[in-house]
């Protein structure tokens, strides 16, 4: 189907689960889409499987629909960037055909995944290879094989519309939860007398303390928190505070939602890759005390069933 009918029909799903599974029957903005329909994707994961000792790797790709070993062969993705396809026909070769002494050890391997990430470096295969990402003025560093939002041409535009959503009049404090490798947090911490971003991954806070100080934010802090005591060391004034939320795509469980309650910010901005989960969340958080003003989905991933929702909050006096 055209692209503007997919962004109507992923506009139709959110407005769905959030009246089934929120409660929520409110207007749903339009979709936010893109002009890169195709070749968009920086992170491409194609997985392989031992057949036998003569082959022993056969198809390379991505699991058949409704299967869990099935795997279909993807010579070429649709939705990879240019640089990821150009360097994919090398890659599968190389797991078919070992040609040094590490890449003998696939022969022993039952299966596996290979990495192909777009970044300022090119297109990267090793996991521990530390890239850059930009996402507008900012620059990211991390590692290859780590979580990184994989649409970069769209991501500028998504972050702007939760830095617009974020701020209010009395807001001067922001908290990034689930904060990565500081996405929200960097790219919005100059707007902020003060910025915390906090993650249960330590190795995640390592680097969003470098990226903080690779784009000179000198206002932020990043705390690696237990999950029990999430913002123990956050003292900003609740009033004056607002908090991004950006989970994986499991959602928020209670142990969380309950301490973002007794911490009570002011305003709210919740971005999810799960309109299901984000929808049994925003149920909760309205019991609690606030009121879902605007949900915005953003496509990021043309020709696929997945939608990027942001809903914003405020809380009640």
């Amino acid at each position: 189907i055209n692209y503007s009918a997919q962004k109507e029909l992923k506009r139709g799903h959110v407005r769905q689960v959030m009246e089934n599974i929120g409660g929520l029957s409110m207007e749903i903005l339009p979709t936010i889409g893109t002009d890169q329909t195709f070749g968009y994707r920086s992170k491409l994961t194609p997985h392989w499987q031992r057949r036998d000792k003569k082959q022993p790797v056969g198809n390379i790709g991505f699991l058949k629909n409704g299967t869990r070993h099935s795997i279909v062969d993807v010579p070429t993705c649709p939705i990879g960037t240019d640089a990821i396809n150009e360097a994919l026909p090398e890659a599968r070769r190389a797991v078919r055909q070992p040609i040094t002494a590490s890449e003998k050890k696939i022969l022993k391997q039952k299966g596996g995944t290979i990495l192909l990430r777009d970044v300022v470096e090119g297109v990267v295969t090793k996991h521990d290879s530390v890239v850059t990402e930009r996402v507008g003025d900012a620059s990211f560093q991390f590692k290859a094989g780590d979580f990184f939002q994989n649409n970069p041409y769209i991501l500028p535009v998504l972050v702007e519309y939760v830095s617009e959503q974020i701020k209010a009049d009395s807001v001067r404090y922001l908290i990034d939860a689930y904060c990565g490798v500081g996405l929200f947090a960097v790219s919005l911490g100059k707007r902020f007398e003060a910025v915390a971003g906090v993650e249960v991954s330590e190795s995640a806070v390592l680097w969003a303390r470098v990226n903080a100080e690779i784009n000179q934010v000198k206002n932020a802090q990043f705390i690696s928190g237990s999950a029990e005591a999430i913002f123990a060391d956050v003292t900003f004034p609740r009033e004056e505070t607002a908090m991004v939320i950006d989970p994986p795509r499991k959602g928020c469980d209670q142990v969380f939602l309950n301490q973002l309650f007794a911490f009570a910010p002011k305003r709210l901005v919740y971005v999810s890759c799960d309109p299901a989960t984000q929808a049994r969340d925003l149920k909760i958080l309205v019991e609690g005390g606030y009121h879902v003003e605007r949900i915005q989905p953003f496509d990021l991933f043309p020709q696929t069933r997945h939608i990027e929702t942001v809903a914003t909050l405020e809380r009640h006096s």
